[in-house]
């Protein structure tokens, strides 16, 4: 083999093995980087550069040129792998933060509008015309002092009677029935008695007695005039015929006072007939007899009351007595409907009960249409005074949502908002406000009671 042929085999080896350390050392360096991870890619060109001198230049920059590479492919990956990773979680943080910002300013925003609208009712003009809201200014009033007083209506006393038969009998008949209208002088009853049987008998004997004592008087008179008689027998006829006189009207006035008459019911059912007559115009409130009852001449039989008119009997503590006036106005009201009536006191009692430490009061109502009837509790409502507040309201303007806070409706920006006021006194129809309005502030003076229930409704709906 000559020398150039041997010059090129080494040659041809020495490549061949530079080659394959080239490849052992790429391998051994990746395994190293996998095994020890990105931070220990300084390590690798240290031991490669030790080894560097025990290798010819030829190897120990191929070696050193392989292991570069495989040096910065390392530190490629690692940082490829380490820009992926920190971007990731950079844009994961961003996300997070504008997430919890956004979230921090809907709830901001919430809370601010839930301050803004708490008490608003958002009502257009349209809207609130068609639910009957009317506006008026709160300002100066007179809030009435009343007295409320219970009483009960009763029988106009001067208008009822109570018929009872002033003699002692037998009803023989009943023309009068409960609740029937009767005209003054009208037959109720008629009653066989014996005891006007018997003043009728003498009205009679009183009666025939004078006719004799008149035509003895005329004839003696006669005589005495023609010197025939004595002047004394003249006048003993004269006093006869007075006396006669004096038993006629006595015995007919017995029986007027019985209300018998003079013996005109005599001829149509005898002199023991006895006629029970109403003695006013009016209704049948009471009745009490039938026919066959015997009755006394104290026998309740019947009660004709004229209800046209009737009292209010009221019962007066002694601490309301000054405020009870004679005159004074009152409204009645009855507690069982709605109804009421205007009337004065017509009369304070000037004595107050020992049981009941009330002092009676009493006034007088028209009653054409006989709505009070008596036996009605009322309530009398007594004006005792006036006296004047600087800011007002209407009582129907006044509202409790919570049952708790008194709240006034005013105008507001999209509706209505409801204000908290402090009240006073109040009469039932006006009302004091203390602290809340101002003077000439405007408030909702009629529909306030639908404003409360939009409000209520929207809490409802906001809780849930």
């Amino acid at each position: 083999m000559s020398e150039k042929t041997r010059f090129d085999s080494s040659l041809s080896a020495s490549k061949q093995w530079i080659a394959a350390a080239l490849i052992a050392a790429a391998g051994v360096a990746g395994g190293a980087y996998l095994l020890r991870g990105p931070g220990s890619a300084a390590a690798a060109p240290a031991s490669g550069h030790a080894d560097a001198p025990s290798h010819k230049d030829g190897e120990h920059h191929g070696e050193a040129a392989a292991k570069t590479g495989a040096k910065a492919g390392a530190q490629a990956d690692a940082h490829q792998e380490a820009d992926q990773h920190g971007d990731g979680e950079h844009h994961d943080d961003k996300a997070e933060a504008g997430s919890k910002d956004a979230h921090g300013a809907a709830a901001g925003g919430h809370a601010e509008g839930e301050a803004a609208g708490e008490g608003l009712v958002k009502l257009s003009p349209a809207q609130a015309k068609a639910a009957g809201v009317v506006v008026a200014q709160a300002g100066r009033a007179s809030i009435k002092k009343q007295v409320l007083l219970p009483g009960e209506i009763r029988f106009d006393e001067d208008r009822t009677a109570h018929v009872v038969p002033r003699v002692a009998g037998v009803v023989a008949s009943v023309h009068a029935q409960l609740g029937e209208q009767v005209a003054k002088g009208q037959l109720l009853a008629v009653i066989q008695s014996s005891a006007v049987s018997d003043q009728r008998s003498e009205l009679q004997t009183a009666q025939r007695r004078l006719a004799f004592a008149k035509r003895n008087h005329e004839r003696e008179k006669q005589l005495w005039q023609e010197r025939i008689s004595a002047e004394q027998d003249y006048q003993a006829a004269q006093q006869a015929l007075q006396e006669a006189e004096i038993a006629v009207a006595n015995a007919a006035q017995k029986l007027s006072a019985i209300g018998a008459g003079a013996g005109a019911d005599a001829g149509t059912g005898g002199s023991s007939r006895y006629e029970l007559r109403a003695p006013l115009a009016g209704m049948v409130v009471e009745k009490h007899l039938t026919v066959g009852e015997s009755v006394t001449d104290s026998t309740a039989s019947f009660t004709v009351s004229d209800l046209r008119s009737v009292w209010a009997e009221i019962s007066v503590a002694a601490p309301q007595l000054p405020d009870v006036r004679m005159g004074a106005p009152v409204v009645v009201r009855a507690t069982a409907f709605d109804s009421q009536a205007e009337g004065r006191i017509a009369y304070v009692g000037a004595l107050i009960g020992a049981q009941t430490r009330t002092a009676p009061a009493r006034v007088a109502l028209a009653n054409p249409q006989g709505v009070w009837r008596p036996g009605l509790f009322v309530d009398v409502e007594l004006l005792a005074g006036e006296s004047p507040v600087p800011i007002a309201v209407d009582a129907k303007a006044i509202q409790r949502p919570d049952g708790k806070e008194s709240v006034v409706f005013v105008p507001a920006e999209g509706g209505y908002q409801a204000q908290v006021v402090q009240l006073g006194a109040t009469d039932g129809k006006t009302t004091e406000v203390t602290s809340g309005l101002k003077a000439g502030q405007r408030y909702v003076k009629e529909g306030s009671f639908m404003l409360r229930a939009e409000l209520g409704k929207a809490s409802a709906e906001h809780a849930h």
